[in-house]
């Protein structure tokens, strides 16, 4: 008899750990592979949580976290989207993962099936198999124009044992956003066939066009089959906080205060301090890191965009490009050799599903004089390679 769940036995490290962690702390590695710049937490944020630690601020809150952060994510959501959110849909366990996290386990187990809008984050499918659910992809398209899934398509991928549905929009890694009417189509499905579907719109402020990406709540009701996962890492450059939120169904509060004190009691508390502060006077921070992600897109596209060997579509929104290098055929073998030769970083495409092993995700919110010298090494490889080099 075995101790462990095949499900746990059989999980595999992703490919961006896989490549990053031998030189994860080597100063001389211009980190493209993770999905964060090199931009500090501004300083009003982490004087708020410094402020919490020395008015002793370190015991147990809500488990669904602080009343006061609730109330500002609330307000904060019905400001961006005109709507009238009901507080008691906001649960703030920890970091958005481990919202996503919780959603899965609310309603999936073995036998199950889950679908997943792809590329995705490689994480993302680790989080289903652990469940013991089933999960296959449905994979976006891309043309001239960019990155595109409908509506339909993931329906027609639907199965009789399909619970639960996960989409991401804006896209991590092709910056594909899905359309107001398509969420529509989308959602109204769902609550007709009783699947869940999950949203994660984490990146929700980092679009090119616009001050927010369509979001699922500004069209659902109360009581939808809906789990909307968002949090403070992208759009306030707080990545090492691990504080997100999650609005589920009104009719689930005693649920979530349960799940959230099983999985991890809440938020760190003093974090949650930070997170209160980015919400009420962060928007100006929100419009200048859209503005330097803006910036290193536009650097991005005038490097990679012209070299032949790579094919790349301008994405709208998220700070990365996922482009195709022409010829190749292991892009974990690529960005290997990319890390060793030139000390650049960058993520290999398979790890981001199937279909996705002639690509490789580069993250473009780092400093732009160091993004561009990356972004150079890179180009210089990929002829390199091409030369038979």
């Amino acid at each position: 008899m075995r101790p462990f769940r095949p499900e746990i036995e059989a999980l595999q490290q992703n490919g961006i750990t896989g490549v990053a962690l031998p030189r994860l702390s080597d100063p001389n590695v211009i980190p493209l592979w993770f999905g964060e710049g090199d931009t500090p937490t501004p300083a009003f944020i982490c004087d708020a949580a410094k402020r919490a630690l020395d008015a002793g601020d370190t015991f147990y809150v809500n488990t669904r976290g602080r009343i006061e952060l609730r109330d500002a994510i609330k307000a904060y959501l019905d400001d961006l989207y005109g709507i009238d959110l009901d507080p008691d849909r906001i649960t703030v366990p920890g970091s958005a993962m481990l919202g996503v996290t919780i959603a899965a386990q609310m309603a999936l187990s073995k036998g199950d099936h889950a679908l997943i809008t792809s590329p995705h984050w490689p994480n993302i499918e680790s989080v289903f198999q652990v469940t013991g659910a089933r999960v296959s992809c449905v994979r976006q398209s891309e043309n001239d124009a960019g990155w595109n899934l409908r509506a339909a398509d993931i329906i027609a991928a639907v199965e009789p044992e399909t619970r639960c549905i996960y989409v991401n929009s804006p896209c991590n890694p092709t910056g594909w956003v899905m359309g107001r009417a398509e969420q529509q189509r989308m959602l109204a499905f769902c609550r007709e066939r009783g699947i869940l579907l999950l949203a994660d719109e984490v990146y929700h402020r980092t679009v090119y066009h616009g001050d927010a990406a369509p979001s699922f709540l500004s069209i659902a009701q109360d009581d939808d089959p809906l789990v909307v996962v968002n949090g403070f890492s992208k759009a306030w450059a707080m990545t090492g906080w691990r504080v997100g939120w999650m609005v589920t169904p009104r009719r689930l509060v005693v649920q979530m205060a349960t799940l959230a004190e099983c999985f991890n009691t809440g938020a760190t508390v003093f974090a949650q301090a930070g997170a209160i502060a980015a919400l009420e006077g962060g928007e100006a921070t929100v419009r200048q890191l859209r503005t330097q992600y803006q910036r290193g897109r536009e650097i991005t596209m005038d490097i990679l965009g012209r070299e032949p060997a790579i094919q790349l579509t301008e994405p709208v929104a998220a700070f990365y490009a996922f482009p195709r290098i022409k010829g190749l055929d292991s892009s974990r073998r690529f960005a290997e050799q990319l890390l060793e030769k030139h000390n650049v970083g960058v993520a290999p495409g398979y790890t981001f599903g199937p279909g996705n092993d002639g690509h490789v995700r580069i993250c473009f919110a780092q400093s732009h004089e160091r993004l561009a010298e990356g972004l150079h090494r890179l180009v210089t490889f990929v002829r390199d390679q091409a030369g038979g080099d």
